[in-house]
């Protein structure tokens, strides 16, 4: 891909200034403390955590294409203390003290990513109006109704997370049929691709060499083979989420599934008047099938949502990141969510692969005899969640945890593989479905689906 054909893959790289122009790739071999594959969020997090502690410290990072182009630079910006594994599914690894401080530290996670935004001079729109979750349907309202209780049931009071009734979700958002909600300050909205971009240039300005359009052949013990050059190091980092697929030995660890996205044009102030979200809360409705919207500084609704099919074999293309069904379905329902959006015109259409692990619980794991660490499978809630897996990864790999994040829920484990094709490819395609019609049938019933729940009980959420 040419260096201006970055910028079509998304709402997000398109408004930014920069030309995307790629780093120099690796052409020889080198020898550092700490070598990283992939320049996303989870690599870059890393670098800048094990660099900031140490100026001393050797950081390569290796980066197929250029820093931002998976989902670090596509996502929907929502920089929240969500996390796929409920709290009781973390209990269930470390006991019930250790999950409740993994949820205090992601809470604490979302300011911090806005603090060191602000201190390394990255603007990249944080502005923490937390998450609005709305009800339109008694099933969407018995299961917000019970997500808070449980908050509450774990220690988390009201100012954590609050139940709105209608005329408060209105005061937010004004939502089309919305019967009430729930409302966390725990969620900023971002612009993704400024974070990413940004956290590469402050890592470099710390001494961090980052090699562009250089892909990993082989990643092992101590080494990261690529075309032109073997990067040997004491620790070597696996940061590539989505595209763990495609490296060598680990196509089942990771399902990468596509989640996409689109956005209005920027909208007039008699539209934002109708709509609300003058603090740029990110907000969704409770469906199954989840769908994630924000309020842009730019004046547009960027909104996206899940529904495209997994592909075979964890195959990975550019053609999957366009679907029009998926976008038309998209825009559909977000002009149920805000009528008055029925005439705006839709500008960008675009999407991304997000990785899912086995059991929908996200790891972060370093081993001491081979140097090889990995951190990921997010389920695309990666924005705070990864800023906190690197900040632990460079924990594990320097031996310095004055907050014993290594004893959190998701540290030194790993999810069992996937299986084997055909079954993942019919596993995966078959939850997206049951989604789909769960959430179609309680909004013709009103009534929550067994399905959808005795799903999500299996799945430990």
């Amino acid at each position: 891909m040419p260096a201006s054909g970055y910028r079509s893959l998304s709402l997000w790289h398109d408004t930014m200034d920069d030309d995307f122009t790629p780093r120099p790739g690796l052409d020889r071999d080198v020898e550092v403390d700490v070598a990283i594959v992939g320049a996303g969020y989870t690599g870059l997090w890393t670098a800048y955590h094990l660099v900031r502690a140490d100026p001393t410290v050797r950081v390569a990072v290796i980066e197929r294409e250029i820093a931002g182009f998976g989902a670090s630079g596509r996502n929907g910006g929502w920089c929240s203390a969500l996390f796929p594994a409920s709290l009781q599914r973390m209990a269930s690894e470390r006991g019930r003290d250790a999950a409740v401080r993994m949820q205090h530290q992601l809470h604490d996670t979302v300011a911090s990513v806005g603090a060191i935004a602000a201190e390394e001079g990255i603007d990249c729109h944080f502005d923490q109006g937390g998450y609005l979750s709305v009800a339109r349907n008694p099933a969407q309202l018995e299961r917000v109704r019970a997500e808070v209780a449980d908050f509450h049931a774990w220690g988390f009071g009201p100012d954590d997370h609050r139940l709105l009734d209608a005329h408060e979700v209105a005061e937010f958002a004004q939502v089309s049929d919305a019967l009430g909600g729930s409302w966390t300050p725990h969620c900023a909205a971002i612009h993704p691709a400024r974070l990413v971009r940004g956290l590469a240039a402050a890592v470099e300005r710390r001494g961090v060499t980052i090699y562009e359009r250089t892909s990993a052949v082989d990643v092992g013990s101590r080494r990261v083979v690529t075309p032109h050059g073997t990067v040997r190091a004491e620790h070597v980092v696996l940061a590539t989420e989505g595209y763990t697929p495609t490296v060598a030995g680990r196509r089942r660890a990771i399902a990468p599934v596509y989640s996409l996205m689109t956005a209005t044009e920027p909208l007039g102030d008699d539209i934002w008047q109708q709509i609300g979200l003058e603090r740029r809360t990110t907000f969704a409705d409770n469906r199954h099938l989840v769908v994630y919207g924000q309020r842009t500084r730019d004046g547009r609704i960027a909104f996206g949502g899940r529904g495209a099919p997994y592909h075979y074999a964890s195959r990975l293309s550019s053609a999957y990141e366009r679907d029009e069904r998926v976008h038309a379905m998209l825009r559909r329902i977000l002009v149920e969510l805000f009528p008055v959006l029925r005439d705006v015109a839709f500008t960008h259409a675009w999407g991304g692969n997000l990785g899912v692990p086995r059991d929908w619980f996200p790891s972060v794991r370093h081993d001491k005899h081979t140097g090889l660490a990995f951190a990921g499978g997010y389920v695309g809630d990666g924005v705070a969640t990864s800023a906190l897996a690197g900040r632990t990864l460079a924990a594990m790999i320097s031996g310095d945890d004055p907050d014993d994040l290594a004893s959190l829920p998701w540290a030194g484990r790993t999810s069992r593989a996937w299986e084997p094709e055909p079954l993942r490819w019919l596993g995966v395609n078959a939850v997206t479905a049951l989604m789909t019609s769960a959430d179609w049938s309680e909004r013709r019933t009103g009534r929550s689906s067994r399905a959808a729940s005795a799903f999500w009980t299996a799945m430990g959420q």
